[in-house]
């Protein structure tokens, strides 16, 4: 039988676990980042592999799981734990990625350059999405993406460039060929529309991030 080509991100991030979290999981091969190992008992996977410099990783942690495989890095090194991750399911195969405890933790470095990671990853050919559990990401690229969205869910467009053509159908606040200059706050806090289609997005160049809250109906 063909493995899996999905492969799941252990971060250490904060990760609500619910049915959408769960699904974006089912079936993928897992690596735990450092202390992201902390996810795997609420999503009852088991990583085949745990990498990292273990700087956030207690012994306690360590103890629950003696019989991972681990590749240890040390803490003077040019990546983040997130990064070799991705390296390293990229090494065994991965076409899409998901990145869970990618977006709400103690160090906004770290979330920022997780969403800055899928964005360069997406544009090397690979299917990235982000997650909290409260919150989602995917990366933005010209062309068009489409993204399921339950009906009323906030979300925003956050642009890492200059945002040239911008296009969104089936939202409270559609757009066409927008402009959009690096910086421009136009694009924060929309709506998804009819929730049995997509949200459309078509950019024409530029790159950016969509980050959308699943399960936050509140008004713009």
């Amino acid at each position: 039988m063909r493995q899996s080509e999905t492969f799941t991100l252990l971060l250490g991030g904060a990760l609500v676990v619910d049915d959408r979290v769960r699904r974006l999981v089912d079936g993928s091969r897992v690596i735990a980042a450092d202390g992201g190992m902390v996810h795997a008992e609420a999503l009852g996977v088991v990583p085949e592999v745990w990498v990292g410099d273990f700087d956030s990783t207690d012994a306690a942690l360590l103890k629950r799981f003696p019989d991972i495989a681990r590749k240890d890095f040390p803490p003077a090194k040019n990546a983040t734990d997130g990064a070799i991750a991705a390296e390293e399911a990229i090494d065994r195969g991965a076409k899409r990625i998901v990145m869970a405890g990618a977006l709400q933790g103690e160090r906004t470095d770290h979330g920022m350059m997780n969403m800055l990671l899928a964005v360069r990853l997406a544009e090397a050919g690979y299917d990235m999405v982000l997650t909290s559990g409260a919150e989602e990401a995917r990366p933005l690229l010209p062309g068009a993406t489409e993204i399921g969205m339950p009906a009323g869910a906030l979300f925003s467009v956050l642009g890492f460039s200059d945002l040239s053509g911008l296009s969104i159908e089936n939202a409270v606040y559609p757009l066409d060929g927008f402009e959009a200059p690096f910086g421009l706050p136009r694009t924060v806090s929309n709506k998804a529309g009819d929730g049995d289609e997509p949200v459309r997005f078509g950019l024409k160049s530029g790159r950016g991030i969509v980050i959308f809250r699943p399960h936050d109906f509140s008004g713009v």
